[in-house]
Formats: structure tokens, sequence, C-alpha cells
């Protein structure tokens, strides 16, 4: 069976990160805080209904990012929104909000 020796050689290279939280107290066993990060972005897609198009998905990906990396950074996230926003060469390139 292929797929069984292609995971057990996954296994095999993986190893020694697998159960590194054993061996290093600061690594989280669980992915929970990274469940609990992205929660605040889903509850507003699903109170929202969603994006209608592209455009408006990537928007709320910035805005979320911009959100939660200043809130980490104990940042103000409406004054770094609005130095953007003031600037006058937007530093958020058109490449970004183009579907792939």
């Amino acid at each position: 069976m292929p797929a069984v020796r292609r995971f057990a050689a996954h296994l095999d290279r993986e190893w020694s990160a697998l159960f590194s939280f054993l061996y290093d107290p600061p690594i989280d066993a669980t992915n929970w805080r990274a469940e609990q990060a992205l929660r605040p972005a889903v509850v507003n897609r699903k109170v929202s209904g969603g994006n209608r198009t592209w455009l408006g998905a990537q928007t709320q990906h910035v805005l979320a990012t911009l959100f939660r990396t200043s809130g980490q950074r104990q940042l103000d996230p409406l004054r770094i929104l609005g130095d953007l926003l003031r600037e006058r060469v937007p530093r958020i390139a058109a490449a970004l909000f183009t579907p792939t």
C-alpha cells in the first residue's frame, strides 16, 4: 500500500517535531490559540453572510490582519489605518486585490 508507506515515511521525517511540545514547555500541545485568533474573523464572516466579491474578501483579510497584528503589538489600529489612508502613495499594492 503506497499511501501507508508514504505516511510512514512522513512520520519518520517529522518524528522529532511530532512531540516537541513534551520537551519544550513554551510550545503548545494544541492549536487552540490559533483557532481563537481566527474566531473574530469567522464570526464576522458568519454574521455578515460572507463576502460577495473577491475584492470584499481581500479587503476583509487586510483589515482583519491590520487589527490583529496591531493588537498583538499593542498599537492603535485606528491610528495606523488613518496614517495609511492619508499617505499620498498607497503602501498596499493593487496586486493584492486581484484574484489569482
